[in-house]
């Protein structure tokens, strides 16, 4: 496709890189000669064939040009979340096997440069990168230009992708040309992507997600993808782009909203909204000054979305659209389609994908796009795959049209000392609709009842504490009227550290790590326990 898209589109840009906030443009052409210029230089350093090389990096044009050199050298992309802690990724470069990596963009490169390994050769992107490596212009200007790019097969590995750990330790899954492109041109065809579409990209490319939708279409379609340059300027850089095509997870778009409401608080917007002259007017107002006007395509996942955050952007004119999938198929499963989302429901399957469900309640997926299987792991591999279906280790159900419904991981599900199973998955999206709320995990394996952790969001700190108090028990009575006795929360406890990618109590795509969570709070369980008050401060416990 690149080849395509330089003989046809030579001049049309590709890649938009803001550097110092001037926007560079990378057109088809002069991608296409960066990559070859690449590829020869990894070429004669006569690495053998089907090498790791490794990408450590925030998303940037030459993110994609690197990834795009491996392959066409005949090597293996391993790329790596650059919000990891440097402990992790020397763990990865060392299960991976990584020769070489490029290294970009990093915020913490003082703690991440001690766990490279001294042999392990490097080369610095154009900008924003440490500097400490032989730069990417002086190795490509130092080789030839690759004359034919390295044949490569359906069944040739092209990438390892190391899941984001909510489950335990990163995993190596291992994707060849065949399952990508099998996700790639199915989701492309079904969907109408074209060259006109515009992609934004600043979630980690890392993530299969991110990967998928914005590196592989965009490739396969011929769109232009701009990146954001910092999180100061995502705002003025989305605006700017102005996206056909935008995939978020729940974060993103919740905090999305906030800045929306800092601006025109809730009771006042719903007012608007009420007027039909004025809610297009401010509805239209709202989608361009997020810079979403355009957008054809809204993609939410990655974890659950509350309904009532979609049902928000809807009614300014937004429809988000539910995506399920997994690093391990490519991302291809199911996708809620424009104009048919049920509040609830993921959606229908992508095409040639079979799904059922297990006699446990566990979602099995099946397609082209299931991984070749976990690097080094052949025991786990024959543990999730089974008779061609991926087993998710999702709880969910089907309807009679086919339409997918997540309760949450089949591992997460905790019995109480009561005997009583819970699956807390379905209590966490209702309390995360609350915008007080940053950041919620029910625990109760053990315990009576369950209880709640939260984490306030802006918003909640905000409130004075009497208010707050007020308002949570108000929120932890309508909550536990739709649950089943046993499935009761008999507390809320406001904890006071924030939980964040850095602490390690979320993933590199802001999922919970659940496991984490457990085991530092596990200690003062009993004493919020024996607490009488429904709403527990864990600062309280602290003081004492």
């Amino acid at each position: 496709m690149l080849e395509q898209w330089e003989k046809l589109t030579p001049q049309r840009v590709y890649l938009r890189q803001p550097i110092d906030g001037v926007w560079n443009d990378y057109t088809w052409e002069q991608c296409a000669q960066e990559v070859r210029r690449m590829a020869g230089a990894l070429q004669a350093m006569d690495l053998p064939p089907a090498s790791h090389i490794a990408i450590l990096s925030k998303n940037c044009a030459h993110w994609f040009l690197a990834d795009f050199a491996i392959w066409m050298a005949g090597h293996v992309s391993i790329p790596i979340y650059p919000n990891l802690s440097a402990s992790a990724i020397r763990s990865i470069l060392e299960h991976s096997e990584s020769c070489l990596m490029f290294v970009g963009k990093l915020d913490d490169w003082s703690d991440i440069k001690t766990v490279i390994p001294p042999d392990l050769h490097c080369i610095s992107f154009p900008y924003g990168s440490p500097g400490e490596y032989p730069s990417w212009a002086a190795i490509a200007s130092a080789n030839n230009p690759i004359s034919k790019a390295v044949s490569r097969s359906a069944s040739d590995l092209a990438t390892i992708i190391y899941t984001s750990g909510t489950t335990g330790e990163p995993k190596g899954v291992m994707h060849t040309f065949g399952s990508i492109t099998f996700s790639t041109e199915n989701i492309a065809k079904e969907l109408d992507f074209n060259a006109s579409d515009r992609f934004f990209s600043y979630l980690p490319l890392a993530h299969v997600a991110e990967r998928l939708v914005v590196e592989m279409l965009s490739l396969y379609s011929g769109g232009t993808v701009s990146f954001a340059q910092s999180l100061d300027t995502f705002l003025a850089n989305l605006q700017d782009t102005q996206p056909t095509i935008f995939l978020g997870v729940p974060r993103i778009w919740e905090k999305l909203q906030a800045g929306v409401l800092q601006k025109i608080p809730q009771k006042k917007l719903d007012r608007l909204l009420t007027v039909p002259i004025l809610s297009s007017l401010i509805g239209y107002k709202i989608r361009k000054g997020l810079g979403l006007n355009k957008m054809r395509l809204g993609v939410t996942g990655a974890a659950p979305t509350p309904d009532a955050l979609k049902k928000w952007y809807l009614k300014i004119g937004l429809e988000l659209q539910d995506g399920y999938g997994m690093t391990e198929n490519f991302a291809y499963s199911h996708l809620a389609r424009k104009g048919r989302s049920r509040m609830g429901w993921i959606g229908e399957p992508f095409r040639q994908v079979e799904a059922r469900i297990s006699p446990v309640g566990e979602i099995l997926v099946k397609s082209g796009a299931t991984m070749a299987g976990y690097y080094k792991a052949p025991e786990l591999t024959a543990d999730t795959i089974n008779n061609s279906f991926l087993h998710t280790g999702d709880r969910g159900e089907i309807d009679s049209e086919g339409f997918l419904k997540i309760s949450g991981r089949i591992k997460d599900i905790f019995k109480t000392s009561k005997g009583k199973y819970v699956a807390p998955a379905a209590i966490e999206i209702e309390l995360a609709a609350c915008p007080l709320l940053e950041c919620v995990c029910v625990i109760g394996s053990g315990l009576p009842q369950p209880v709640v952790l939260v984490v306030l969001s802006q918003a909640g700190l905000q409130k004075d504490r009497a208010t707050m108090t007020s308002e949570l028990a108000l929120l932890l009575e309508k909550i536990n009227r739709a649950l089943s006795p046993h499935e009761r929360l008999s507390k809320m406890v406001v904890v006071k550290t924030a939980w964040t990618i850095q602490n390690q109590f979320l993933t590199p795509t802001m999922k919970l790590r659940r496991s984490t969570v457990e085991q530092h709070y596990h200690v003062q369980l009993h004493k919020w326990m024996s607490c009488k008050d429904t709403i527990v401060w864990e600062s309280d416990f602290a003081a004492r």
